[in-house]
């Protein structure tokens, strides 16, 4: 008898495991998704624990699907992740669908989850920065990195590199004609001053243009680089400006040269060229790279469109650009959008404000790696000042601004094959 309840146990088991094997979990990212921003964070779960993903790229929003068990099953119902378990015959019709030539999709492997940094000062709060809030709402592992770890070559252990909202030109993000009086103002100075003598430089702007160098080699080297707002337009400016003074004595003590625009060197930029960086102290702007408020407008009409590339042939922007919606809401930075004009031929542009010359999200490549540059602070705070509150994510999960982000952090764990452009 107990033979025969241990047969039929072990039958049992086998027979769901079995229903397992040619199962799927599709994990929808149209609007039927509860939580768009934590379903990234689930694919990045399941990447760790050895399970392979398939991103739909244009399937219902761009999708991701993986065999079913019940840990990742489990792992969504915590997590709050909106799923379908979808039998054999199902999902070798989406397979189908979505690798048909008469359909702008396809399927990319997710094969590994990549090792994250973000470059942040030791002063950091999550909540100063829309990216390190994104990763830590959707529970994606990070380590933070500084001055010394980039100078000291630490960048060739991670796959993957956010750039907070710095400024490499050794302006101090040009913060000096509102906040010279401020105490984290000047709290911000010393610190940086000192990290720069601590390292062997006299002005911060030198030891900034060889972290900017270094971070240089990093995506030359096959990394892939992700920076936000003025991190921007100022680690270009700091690549141009190599061998250049483009900091007034506010900042350095000692003068702008005066020939400094005929030294700058665009050729060595990653998406930038043909610029005029601004040396004044009072201007709250780096250069004329950026899109003034002035230029933007109104709220209410602040919107950018990102562009509808061919899954096949262009997998890398499509996966970019995966959303809900192609339509996403504008926000305000220190350095909110780029005029076309300056923008290299061979930089892709994933996103515009239609009617006019404004660039919101682009990227390209840079020896054997990528970049993307995202304009604006925080997609879910239009007009982020110093001193305002976070933002809170569980109000805005289903953001189509800080998927874009997302889309970048799991764009690095694609099969290299799909990454050749």
């Amino acid at each position: 008898m107990l033979k025969k309840v241990i047969l039929s146990f072990i039958l049992v088991v086998a027979s769901a495991s079995n229903i397992w094997a040619q199962s799927k979990i599709l994990i929808p990212m149209d609007l039927d998704q509860t939580d768009h921003l934590k379903a990234y964070g689930i694919t990045f779960w399941a990447l760790q624990h050895g399970m392979a993903v398939d991103w739909l790229l244009n399937y219902r929003g761009g999708s991701f699907m993986a065999d079913a068990s019940d840990l990742l099953a489990a792992e969504c119902r915590i997590r709050g992740v909106s799923f379908e378990t979808i039998d054999a015959g199902a999902a070798g019709s989406i397979y189908t669908l979505v690798q048909s030539q008469e359909k702008n999709m396809d399927v990319v492997k997710l094969e590994k989850a990549p090792k994250i940094a973000v470059y942040v000062p030791p002063t950091f709060s999550p909540w100063d920065d829309a990216v390190t809030l994104a990763l830590e709402y959707a529970e994606v592992p990070y380590e933070k990195v500084w001055d010394d770890e980039v100078l000291a070559g630490k960048l060739k252990q991670y796959d993957w590199l956010h750039l907070h909202h710095e400024d490499f030109t050794g302006q101090f993000g040009k913060f000096y004609g509102a906040y010279n009086g401020a105490p984290w103002y000047q709290a911000q100075v010393r610190m940086l001053q000192d990290e720069a003598k601590k390292l062997g430089y006299s002005k911060v702007s030198e030891e900034k243009k060889a972290v900017a160098r270094k971070i240089r080699d990093f995506v030359g080297s096959g990394g892939y680089m992700f920076a936000m707002c003025s991190a921007t337009d100022t680690y270009d400016i700091a690549l141009a400006a190599e061998n250049d003074d483009i900091c007034d004595a506010t900042f350095d003590g000692d003068p702008v040269d005066p020939k400094f625009l005929q030294k700058l060197d665009y050729s060595k930029t990653f998406a930038f060229e043909n610029f005029t960086p601004d040396p004044n102290p009072f201007i709250y702007s780096f250069s004329d790279i950026d899109v003034q408020p002035q230029d933007v407008g109104s709220k209410e009409s602040d919107y950018f469109t990102l562009f509808d590339f061919s899954a096949k042939y262009d997998p890398v922007p499509t996966m970019l650009t995966q959303d809900h919606t192609n339509v996403v809401k504008g926000f305000m930075g220190q350095t909110t959008a780029f005029h076309k004009r300056f923008v290299k031929k061979s930089v892709t542009i994933l996103g515009e404000r239609e009617g006019t010359d404004q660039v919101r999200y682009l990227f390209s490549t840079y020896g054997r790696g990528f970049f993307t540059f995202y304009g604006g602070h925080d997609p879910e705070d239009y007009q982020h000042m110093v001193g305002d509150p976070a933002t809170d994510l569980k109000l805005h999960k289903n953001s189509p601004g800080y998927r874009l982000i997302l889309n970048n952090v799991l764009f690095p764990a694609a099969k290299k094959k799909k990454l050749k452009t």
